[in-house]
């Protein structure tokens, strides 16, 4: 459908049918009204966009004055974002926006100073506490959800904000608070209409991310609105570069339960239309919506950027000619709405409150150095504490079916792991669990039919439970790590509890952005307004027989050494439930390795310790005490030492102290002194290739630290630095068997 802007030309204003009473004059013309905008409401858009516009201004003056450190600007996308707001309802809806939305942010409720303090890095910026740069918008009074810099990675995370406000209609009972876990420290809030609004750049399109939300919105039919803010750039990148055909609307028109809409988006008018449309059509239930505006970029793209490199005069004089900012104090003027001295009286209002916050914000506490170490990790609920250590409550073995003799108790870690999901389910209803395979059966009609037995993961750690907690509790996912994780961190900030599944270790990369630069770091980006504590499962390790490079590989180095981020590896049946309890409860995110050798092995079984068991975080176990020598290991490690450790002392009386780390961060570095002091020689063990690997922080700590204490050098003994090959015989060269650490043991208690 056409229709005449307010700049006097005519431009396709949507791809969906739209209500002709929108376009009647004479209606308009009765009602006082412009597309649904009154008067006033077209005077509000004005302050606003100028506002945004004279904060630009403002940061730019004060960069050049190196009273700021970074600025980027959001001129020539005010119209969108204003009408964006507009339409949709601060502190009710959620919001994902990008750098580029400081009107829309100002539309929604945030303040000049609050911007300005940002820039500055100020102690009380709202935003981050002078931890980010400045238009990385955090306000969560309005639902605006932090942001970060990495291109596109919030678009996941609005899918996961989408689906957990879905879920929190469904499920009620699970928003109160309740003590004693990370729900005491969740205010959860949610609309059974609400929307989730996330925005980007056009150049964010050419992201994976973008595509896998897109796809997991269209499927779910989720109320959330997707805006490309196109301005032709991705800083020096023109659209045809970044977009096959240079309109994304073109690529995308084919996702089906969607409302379409390409507008101009420097037409407040034109944008608040497609907005009211976009946002009815998403409130009632019918899927999501993707409004495609196109805006320009009058300033080059951040102040590091020079944009006449690579645009002409003549193209930047073209934008110039559409500024929204002019365009619509024009039409005011046209229109009759305001005069000039209106104009100017509102522009000076303006200029002068901005001069003042600048002033106050140049003049506000910046944040003390003895501040960054907060909020890395919950502040709230400590995972080492004593809180999370409890005894297990062993049932009694039940009687075989003869009478004759008890059944085994001892389960398998994959048994206990499962029983552990299954009894914090039961106990939470924000419990969630999907990923690849993890479901019993996506189509529900065969389980119910009794056609198939159902899947419940790859390793049938999760089976059952879709059958138990239905199919919105327990799901399968698209084969896509980044969505998985990105969904389940937006999830979690909406106070969610996700537990999530990586098939594979080998297969975690594509979720690598979300995993290093997102969930970890949602807490001490945003000073502690925001959180995800979401649970990551992943199968991890070699010693198969057949797994070869793509299923068989160790890393979690990468990952321990990722702060705000908790990893723990259990080697046995009952430390995996215990631990996997605790990470449940917990009110961090956590990386949960599962061994899979060990899902299934006879070394490591245990009887259910009951719904409570829990053990904390950074607590190592004595698996074997000695006097001779320490070794230091984790995972399908340790009973390959153990193995070791006995033999040697059957054979040369060497008595070896074996610890079991259980948890990689934390760790526990003073069972490991305790243990150091007493023996005087130190071994560390572990799976993962030796060179750069995590026996190498150990070593260094145990050098540095204990010193005095070693009569012989720090040893570790790990995998080859090879990748893990698939021939049983070039396997077992590349790891650590039990023979290499026999040997290494004896060399150290020798020396």
């Amino acid at each position: 459908m056409r229709a005449e802007n307010l700049w006097g030309e005519e431009r396709s204003m949507a791809t969906t049918k739209v209500d002709p009473k929108l376009n009647d004059s004479s209606l308009t013309k009765k009602a006082k009204t412009y597309q649904g905008l009154t008067s006033q409401q077209l005077i509000d858009a004005y302050r606003t966009m100028f506002t945004s516009r004279r904060v630009d201004d403002r940061e730019i003056v004060l960069k050049h004055q190196q009273k700021v450190f970074f600025q980027i600007s959001g001129a020539g996308h005010e119209a969108m974002g204003v009408a964006a707001a507009f339409a949709l309802k601060p502190g009710y809806d959620w919001f994902y926006p990008y750098y580029r939305d400081r009107a829309l942010c100002l539309a929604l409720g945030a303040t000049p100073y609050e911007m300005l303090l940002s820039a500055v890095g100020a102690a009380d910026d709202p935003s981050s506490g002078g931890r980010q740069m400045p238009s990385h918008w955090a306000y969560k009074r309005l639902n605006i959800v932090t942001q970060s810099s990495a291109t596109g990675t919030q678009i996941l995370q609005a899918v996961g904000c989408a689906e957990a406000g879905r879920y929190l209609a469904r499920h009620p009972n699970s928003c109160p608070r309740v003590e004693g876990d990370y729900r005491q420290f969740k205010d959860v809030r949610f609309q059974g209409d609400e929307i989730t609004y996330v925005s980007l750049g056009d150049g964010t399109t050419s992201e994976g991310e973008f595509w896998e939300a897109l796809n997991s919105a269209s499927n779910l039919r989720l109320p959330i609105i997707f805006c490309v803010e196109d301005n032709q750039y991705a800083i020096s990148v023109p659209v045809e570069v970044q977009t096959s055909g240079g309109n994304i609307s073109r690529l995308v028109s084919g996702f089906p339960n969607f409302h379409f809409e390409e507008i101009d988006g420097t037409d407040p008018i034109v944008a608040y239309a497609a907005f009211e449309r976009s946002a009815s059509y998403c409130r009632a239930g019918h899927g999501p919506a993707f409004v495609h505006a196109h805006v320009i970029r009058p300033y080059s793209h951040s102040l590091s950027d020079d944009e006449r490199l690579y645009r002409p005069d003549s193209e930047r004089q073209a934008d110039a000619a559409r500024d929204p900012v002019h365009c619509l104090q024009m039409f005011l003027l046209r229109e009759g709405i305001l005069d000039e001295k209106g104009i100017n009286k509102i522009e000076k209002e303006i200029e002068e409150q901005i001069q003042a916050d600048a002033d106050r914000a140049l003049a506000a506490p910046v944040p003390q150095p003895e501040t960054i170490y907060n909020f890395v990790y919950s502040p709230d609920l400590d995972p080492t504490s004593a809180a999370f250590d409890t005894h297990p409550a062993f049932a009694v073995p039940e009687t075989a079916a003869d009478g004759k003799k008890p059944t085994s108790p001892n389960k398998t870690m994959a048994d206990l792991i499962n029983t552990a999901l299954r009894d914090e389910m039961r106990r939470d209803e924000r419990v969630v669990i999907f990923g690849e395979d993890v479901a019993d059966a996506s189509r529900e009609q065969y389980l119910k039919q009794k056609l198939v037995k159902g899947k419940g993961g790859v390793f049938r750690l999760t089976s059952g439970l879709q059958t138990e907690f239905g199919a919105d509790r327990v799901f399968n996912a698209p084969l896509a790590e980044a969505a998985i994780v990105g969904r389940a961190t937006g999830m979690a900030t909406r106070g969610l509890k996700p537990v999530v599944e990586i098939q594979f270790f080998d297969y975690i990369w594509p979720a690598m952005m979300q995993l290093r630069d997102e969930l970890p770091i949602i807490r001490w980006r945003s000073n502690n307004a925001f959180s995800a504590p979401v649970v990551i499962r992943v199968a991890i390790g070699g010693y198969l027989t057949g797994g070869a490079i793509y299923h068989s590989q160790c890393g979690e180095s990468i990952f321990t050494h990722t702060p705000g981020l908790r990893v723990v590896f259990p080697s046995n049946a009952l430390d995996a439930a215990g631990l996997l309890r605790t990470a449940i409860r917990c009110d961090d995110p956590v990386l949960f390795l599962e061994h899979k050798r060990l899902y299934r092995e006879t070394y490591g079984r245990a009887p259910y310790p009951g719904p409570d068991y829990m053990v904390p975080f950074g607590k190592a176990k004595v698996v074997q005490p000695g006097t001779d020598l320490t070794v230091i290991t984790y995972g399908a490690v340790v009973p390959r030492a153990l193995q070791a450790a006995q033999k040697l002392e059957r054979e040369h009386r060497v008595s070896v102290e074996l610890i079991d780390l259980r948890s990689l961060n934390p760790f526990d570095w003073e069972a490991i002194a305790a243990s150091v002091k007493k023996t005087n020689r130190a071994l560390i063990a572990y799976e993962d290739s030796l060179s750069w690997g995590y026996g190498a922080e150990i070593a260094a700590r145990i050098a540095d630290q204990l010193f005095h204490h070693l009569d012989a050098p720090v040893k570790r003994i790990a995998a080859t630095d090879t990748f893990v090959a698939y021939q049983p015989i070039l396997e077992n060269a590349i790891l650590p068997q039990a023979s290499d650490l026999y040997r290494a043991m004896k060399e150290l208690a020798e020396f």
